[in-house]
This record gives C-alpha cells, structure tokens and sequence, in this order.
C-alpha cells in the first residue's frame, strides 16, 4: 500500500509546482501588462538615434526629425522659405536646382529582387541594413552651423545626409538609416553620413571667411563666432560659446593641395566618438578603423576605385571623390577612432577634448 501512494504523492507535488509557476507567470504577464496601459507614453532618454525603425541609443544628445526643433529630410517641401512659398511646385520653380521633391531613395546594393519589393513600403529589418551597410562618411558643411547647412541641403541643393553635428555636440537626425542618403555619390548606397558643422579648408593664398568666424581671446584662446546674418545659428545650447580644439589653424595636404582649416570644436569631436562607436556596433560592417598608408597614417586622398569598392569602416569625403576635401587636414583621424574603439570594448573615454 505504501509503495502504491508514494508515486501519486510525488505527481500531486509535482502538480502544485507547475501550478504555482504557471500562477506567478501569469502575475508577471497581468504586471507587465498593468506597465504598459493603453495610452501610456513609452519615455525617451533624448540621446537615440533611428536604425531601421528601432531606437539605439548613443550616449550623447540627439535630435531626431521627429523632435521639436529637428530637420525632416522625409519632407518635400523647403524648410526654410516662407510658407506659402515652400511647395514641391512653388519650389521647383524658384530654385533650379531642385530636381525632384524627394532627397533620399532606396538602398538596393547587394538586395535581391523579392528583398528589394519587401523593403520598398518600409519593411526594412535590422539584419538586412547590416548585411548591405559598411561606411561611415565623414564631411564638413562648409555652412558653419547644422541649421545652415540643412537650409542647404533641404532648400537649394536636392541633397541629404543622415545626421548632423553641430558646433555644440548636438546631433540631428534628418532620415532612418535604411534610406539611402544623397551625400557621397558612388558610396550612397553602402553608407551612412554625417555633416560636421565646420567652415571648411582653403588654400593658403585662397579667399576664406576665417574672419567671419573666428576671434582671438585676450587669453589666447581662438572663439567662434557666428556672423550676424545667421542670427543664433540655431545652436541648441544656450549662450553656447564655441572654441576649436586647437586654437591655432592647421595646415595639411588633402588631394595633393595645401590647405588651412581650423579644428573643430571638442564637443564635436565628443559627440561623434560615440556616434561612430554606435554604428560600429550596431551595423558591424563599418569597421572601427580608417583608410591608413603602410606608415599607420590616414591616406590624405581619394582611394582607387578597387580599395574604395573593398574598404569597410569610417571614410572622409575625400577618400571617395577626387574632387572632395572634407573633413580637411584639421580632422583628428586616430583621436576619434582610438576613443571610438575604447567605447566598444566597454571601457569609458577620457575624451574631455582634442589636442
């Protein structure tokens, strides 16, 4: 008799166990539940970027199109002219450059055709974006400011780029990184790009708008300045006020030609060490590392055809189109990418600023 009870005791124990697991699950799916209630606002920690429909965060200020105050490159209108004026139609006919309303289109490097009809509508999901992603473009806007250059881009020039990185660090996210970007021709469609707010490289002897922009401190030190006509600029930060990195210009060579160009600023250079360590990591394509010369230095022009078709990681403009200087020779090529590579093996970067 004992030994006929002992099997049914056990499977009644048993029993209770499993409906006390299948109790606590369901309390755990009713609390989770309860967290998210119809209407519930999901919060945003104002440092995201938008990687095929998903959020990723950055660890440093972002600004998406979506945000008060962002710049919508999905809009066919221009931003900045007055508003019964800022049609596709009105706007065609105003500004010849502007060829088409739209300034992005669709990624089809390395897409099958049933692929290419899946994501036309939207339906772009994270493994395909790394699978066809392996560049990240670097350029100055010769504008200045990222309000200005995104007024260049949206309004005169039938152009766009992902992201823009204004003088005080803030990034502004103009498209999903699945769009293909107009930015850097024959690598738009492998690519993603941002803008750095920068006034540009000028030869020696050439024309340049220093004046315009930069002052000497009665501490030495080199200040931006905004010139009158851009108003603030845009400059998120309040009362920013802006140094470059170095404080002096830098002359460098790029495409064969002697240039000057003034640094840019630490923020800058704080903002997009992790911007880059970001995409390096969520599209592990783009190699954390640049186009280097047999001595470990940065190649100061543009690649051959052959080396830019196979290169994966982080670019200048210059190295894709002969014609091209950005970033220029002030750009801190081994300070971003060390930084950058730091972040991606968990450590923290003592990035305070660029020398």
């Amino acid at each position: 008799m004992i030994a006929a009870r002992e099997p049914v005791f056990a499977t009644t124990a048993s029993v209770r166990r499993l409906m006390m697991v299948v109790m606590l699950t369901l309390l755990g799916e009713l609390a989770g539940c309860a967290a998210y209630r119809p209407g519930a606002f999901s919060p945003r920690k104002g440092d995201e970027i938008v990687i095929a429909g998903q959020l990723v965060h950055t660890g440093t200020r972002v600004v998406l199109w979506l945000d008060p105050g962002g710049y919508d490159a999905y809009r066919v209108e221009r931003r900045f002219s007055p508003l019964e004026q800022s049609s596709w139609e009105a706007s065609h006919a105003d500004v010849r450059d502007l060829s088409s309303p739209n300034r992005y289109n669709l990624r089809r490097n390395h897409l099958t055709d049933e692929e290419i009809e899946r994501v036309r509508g939207g339906g772009w999901d994270l493994p395909t974006l790394q699978r066809v992603v392996d560049q990240f473009v670097l350029h100055f806007d010769v504008c200045g400011t990222s309000r200005q250059c995104f007024k260049v881009l949206q309004d005169e020039r039938d152009l766009s780029v992902h992201f823009l990185l204004d003088l005080d660090g803030t990034i502004y996210q103009t498209l999903d990184l699945k769009e293909r970007a107009w930015h850097a021709t024959t690598s738009n469609s492998r690519s993603v790009g941002v803008e750095i707010a920068n006034i540009g490289a000028y030869g020696p002897n050439e024309k340049n708008p220093f004046g315009q922009w930069y002052a000497k401190e009665p501490n030495g030190r080199t200040r931006l300045i905004i010139p009158p006509d851009l108003g603030d600029g845009g400059i998120r930060t309040k009362r920013f006020v802006g140094h470059p990195a170095r404080p002096g210009p830098i002359r460098g060579a790029i495409q064969g030609r002697e240039l000057v160009q003034y640094d840019f600023t630490p923020e800058q250079y704080r903002a997009l060490i992790k911007l880059t360590a970001t995409l390096c990591r969520v599209l592990p394509n783009i190699k954390c590392d640049y186009p280097k010369d047999a001595a470990g230095n940065v190649i100061p022009n543009k690649l051959p055809d052959s080396q830019l078709a196979q290169f994966q990681g982080v670019v200048g403009h210059f190295h894709i189109q002969s014609d091209k200087v950005d970033p220029g020779p002030a750009f801190q090529w081994d300070y971003v990418i060390s930084h950058a590579r730091r972040l991606l093996k968990g450590g923290e970067t003592r990035a305070k600023s660029a020398r």
